[in-house]
């Protein structure tokens, strides 16, 4: 059914048994006594008690059945004496950027001992604070333990993935304005897609044995190399109740981006936090990497996949074949299986999904941010120290463009403040994305394709009517989920492995919490979908 294939037998006769158990719940506990017949509601009222109890404990059980599992590291941390290729932004660094031991020792000493008191003794740098390493230690009473969920090492930063991965970042900072429908004929992409191309180990897809115009920038699923770039979720009027919201947004302005004068490079990793940026006045929508970077750079956590619940819903979509509610001739859903329980659902699933991923970020892998790696590559290029980074990246057609762009070789950011102060890997917003869309994928009809399909004009103040490739709502909604994670990276904030392995990781988190609810339905429900990697599973 997933990756953990030796539960499966163990969770199908749990599954069967507490179905049974809900069946037995359904015809008492809902029934209403004659009067004088208190003892009888009385004795019903106890067995429910009972058998509630009996439905908790086995879901813990069942959660109790997952077997460990193992947290490989890119064994960067233990590599490198001077932690170059470990996070450490807002600690104190020497003027190469190189963190002060003593301040990332404590950091490691309060990771270790999850002592509160440990982590205010922390020492910082300019004053930004690092944000919420004690995450990864809590306990969630839902769903799969943070502990129970893994995810493969992230690549090091001496590696050729790596390379790759930073050379499209630079790439992607280069073509920040390029209109989505020019990919096809803009010099900038035709030079990004011949260059990432030479990287052996560039893990995106290709247009054979090359990255094209309609792969290049793309997540890896089936939905994102079908249609416009963007999906329709990102565009498409959102249905709330009375009223319809257009999704034109603030956005930034074109051709600034930051951080690329090493002092002020230098002053982000110490912890200064700049404020302020320029703001386009005419709200637009999304027609660009810098548009798409702006809507995650603020964005709230589940926002993307509640919004994209309510167009489904207010067009009509329909639910899945497994829903009870499909085929019932007296009764619809509406607290269980209608929309409130979906809507409620898709966004219940968001901050476990953050405990799980932060237990990723702080407790096992402490990857470096890109605009770390970058600092790397610029000492290295400029004649300062030679850091031990992949001969690719110092010799990518894209370095040299910035560097004559913006005079050093440090990768531009689309914020003033940079990245955010928590480990690169994995992603929190492609984690809540892959929980998020799991969910939706099972509710809804995967093969249900959206009416009147949409893409926005050049200057993104109107949308026009798009007439190519069917569009279904697993595609669009497999689409929507890397077009809110690599917008991450479009940002500067992210790498590539960040966002795939991310999304794989909120998958699985939400897998389990759908396994857990199911003993708790009196309806006779399954979820059947499309991961994202291809493979149908039932639920």
């Amino acid at each position: 059914m997933n990756r953990r294939a030796p539960e499966a037998v163990a969770r199908r006769v749990f599954l069967r048994r507490v179905a049974a158990g809900a069946a037995l719940i359904g015809a008492g506990g809902g029934v209403r006594a004659p009067a004088g017949e208190a003892s009888s509601v009385a004795g019903q009222e106890g067995d429910r008690e009972n058998r509630a109890y009996r439905v908790r404990t086995d879901a813990a059980k069942l959660a109790r059945q997952r077997p460990p599992v193992s947290h490989p590291t890119n064994g960067d941390e233990a590599r490198y004496d001077t932690k170059i290729g470990s996070y450490s932004k807002g600690l104190p660094h020497d003027v190469l950027g190189e963190v002060d031991r003593g301040a990332y020792q404590a950091l490691t000493r309060a990771l270790t001992t999850g002592r509160p008191a440990d982590f205010e003794a922390i020492p910082l740098g300019l004053g930004r604070k690092l944000t919420n390493p004690q995450a990864g230690l809590a306990f969630d009473l839902e769903g799969p333990d943070s502990h129970h969920l893994s995810m493969r090492a992230a690549p090091s930063i001496a590696s050729a993935e790596a390379a790759a991965e930073l050379g499209e970042l630079y790439w992607m900072a280069l073509a920040r304005d390029v209109y989505f429908g020019d990919y096809g004929s803009d010099a900038v992409i035709a030079d990004a897609a011949a260059d990432l191309s030479r990287f052996r180990d560039f893990r995106a897809p290709r247009q054979g044995e090359r990255i094209g115009p309609d792969t290049i920038f793309r997540g890896a699923t089936d939905g994102d190399l079908i249609g416009p770039y963007l999906s329709q979720f990102l565009w498409l009027d959102i249905t709330m109740g009375a009223m319809s919201i257009p999704q034109r947004m603030r956005t930034a302005m074109p051709d600034i981006d930051y951080m690329t004068d090493y002092d002020d490079w230098l002053d982000v990793q110490n912890g200064f936090e700049p404020h302020g940026y320029a703001l386009d006045p005419t709200p637009r929508y999304i027609r660009n990497l810098r548009d798409l970077g702006e809507w995650v750079h603020v964005d709230a956590l589940y926002q993307a996949y509640h919004q994209a619940c309510l167009i489904l819903l207010g067009m009509g979509a329909p639910f899945g074949p497994g829903n009870p509610y499909v085929a019932a001739a007296t009764q619809i859903g509406f607290g269980t299986f209608g929309g409130p329980h979906v809507l409620s659902l898709v966004t219940e699933v968001a901050t476990r999904a953050l405990k799980a991923v932060w237990y990723q970020k702080w407790l096992v892998h402490r990857r470096l941010r890109p605009e770390a790696l970058a600092g790397l590559v610029h000492h290295t290029l400029s004649g300062r120290p030679r850091y031990p980074v992949h001969s690719e990246i110092l010799h990518s057609d894209a370095v040299e463009a910035v560097a004559s762009r913006h005079g050093s070789y440090l990768l531009p950011m689309a914020a003033p403040e940079g990245c955010p102060t928590h480990p690169a890997y994995g992603a929190g917003h492609a984690t809540v994305a892959g929980a998020c869309v799991t969910i939706l994928k099972a509710w809804f009809d995967e093969s249900f394709v959206l009416p009147a399909p949409v893409i926005p004009d050049r200057t993104g103040t109107s949308l026009l009517a798009y007439t190519g490739a069917t569009l279904t709502v697993r595609n669009e909604l497999n689409k929507l989920a890397s077009n809110v994670a690599i917008g991450r990276n479009a940002m500067g904030f992210h790498y590539r492995s960040d966002c795939s392995e991310s999304l794989k990781l909120g998958e699985d988190l939400a897998i389990g919490i759908l396994e857990e609810q199911k003993s708790g339905y009196n309806e006779d429900a399954t979820f059947t979908f499309t991961r994202f990697d291809g493979r149908v599973i039932t639920i």
